[in-house]
């Protein structure tokens, strides 16, 4: 079988957007591969250890390809992705001078070649990604993530991803019942149940995503610690209210709530969080390039949250701030 394989060159800044661009055009699969450049440190602090070389895309650049069934009219797919690639820049997303390029390929060049780059990943002190076709043996006190990201985001090698599970291993204590905005592959909510969270609720409005995240938690066997909704932190919310008797895995307000989404998605609902939180409770916000930093900081703040602490990685950060305790 072949498949048109479409080539964007581009910034790290606009990936995410883009990615969900090509999702929404029903690409069959997306890759990304970011900059890899020799001045761009590695992170060894966990022992983490490289298969792939680094490559030679500029810093802040990356590469991201979609496949499309052979057949499918790669004109207008281009020249929709375009016009919704130039828009970015009212959002103050930089795409770019970006680039296309188009290739005819066989299905086993893509389907499956990428895994033998997903290798298992330490990403924090207790937490391993292992991809589901690895062997591998834990160690004392190592938690294992067992994935298959599919098409949805979310392996854990982004930064974005990353920061938040490290994020997650130094905030949870245990017992705690989250929300997970966004939640991809469902790698976030996974992780914090192994990091000792009772219960999560897994919210995405990606079809794709949805079925990713329930098979994943499947491979993990917590079925009945996560479950994976199809809807958005706003819709719990009235759900909740109303008492239409959705059967919820948490009860609102709860412990913590994680969004590893885009800035100015985090922008949208930050009251909605505020609301969906108990007081003292924590709100990890990933997903944030640099140039957008100070103005999710700031509409934190006046919504009332208190910022505790700010993790980086590359040109990501994630914020992490709480509701105020009563009294």
């Amino acid at each position: 079988m072949k498949w048109h394989e479409l080539t964007i060159s581009t910034t790290e800044e606009s990936v995410e957007m883009i990615t969900n661009f090509l999702h929404e055009m029903d690409a069959d699969g997306v890759s990304v591969e970011e900059s890899g450049t020799l001045n761009k440190p590695r992170d060894t602090s966990l022992g983490q250890w490289y298969e792939v070389p680094l490559n030679d895309i500029p810093e802040g650049h990356a590469v991201i390809k979609g496949y499309f069934l052979e057949g499918t009219d790669m004109e207008d797919v281009k020249s929709v992705l375009r016009t919704r690639i130039d828009e970015l820049r009212s959002y103050d997303i930089e795409p770019g001078s970006y680039t296309f390029a188009e290739a005819l390929v066989d299905e086993e060049d893509w389907a499956n070649a990428w895994k033998q780059y997903f290798k298992p990943l330490r990403v924090s002190e207790r937490l391993t990604i292992k991809p589901t076709w690895e062997e591998y043996e834990a160690g004392p006190d190592e938690r294992i993530i067992e994935l298959d990201p599919g098409m949805a985001f979310g392996t854990g090698t982004h930064p974005t991803t990353a920061l938040c599970l490290r994020t997650l291993d130094s905030v949870i204590k245990g017992g705690e019942q989250v929300i997970d905005v966004g939640t991809g592959s469902g790698i976030l909510a996974i992780g914090a149940v192994r990091l000792g969270a009772s219960s999560v609720l897994a919210l995405d409005l990606d079809p794709v995503a949805v079925s990713s995240a329930k098979e994943n938690t499947r491979l993990n066997g917590l079925e009945s610690a996560v479950q994976v909704h199809l809807s958005d932190l706003l819709g719990v919310l009235r759900s909740s209210e109303a008492g239409d008797g959705t059967a919820l895995n948490v009860q609102v307000p709860v412990d913590l709530v994680v969004a590893n989404i885009l800035a100015e998605i985090i922008l949208l609902f930050i009251g909605d969080v505020y609301e969906a939180l108990k007081p003292g409770g924590i709100y990890i916000a990933s997903g944030i390039y640099e140039n957008k930093e100070a103005a999710v900081a700031e509409a934190l703040e006046i919504a009332g949250f208190v910022i505790e602490s700010r993790e980086r990685e590359d040109k990501w950060t994630a914020i992490v701030a709480r509701k105020p305790p009563v009294g």
